[in-house]
């Protein structure tokens, strides 16, 4: 089953990178986002199944946006990324309503795959 993924990060490489692994590992990009508030009206919009969020964004965290697409009609499932161990979200990552957390440089498909299952 082909899963669509929206990508959330403000750093348009990072962007492009995870688009071209994902995408290779046969997951559906549908859309990505830059920003908190960019993040949740696509989410609402584009109604993936997965949404692949950073932790860091210039107008919000990634526990809070987790939080807002927990309460959306279709939730999407939710996987935390960061450049830094726990995001620097320390106690909260674990009571955010996500399916996990993964450092940016241990993203691969097999690590997303074995997240989701």
């Amino acid at each position: 089953m082909v899963r669509t993924v929206l990508l959330v990060d403000d750093h348009g490489g990072f962007r492009a990178m995870a688009r071209l692994l994902l995408e290779s590992g046969g997951y559906d990009v549908v859309g990505e986002a830059g920003s908190a508030a960019a993040a949740v009206a696509s989410a609402r919009e584009l109604q993936p199944d997965v949404v692949l969020l950073d932790v860091l964004l210039p107008d919000g965290n990634g526990a809070d946006v987790a939080e807002r697409l927990a309460a959306l009609p279709r939730p999407p499932e939710v996987v935390l990324i960061s450049s830094y161990p726990d995001g620097g979200l320390g106690a909260r990552l674990h009571d955010a309503p996500v399916r996990g957390f993964l450092q940016k440089d241990e993203l691969t498909v097999a690590r997303l795959a074995e997240m989701l299952a």
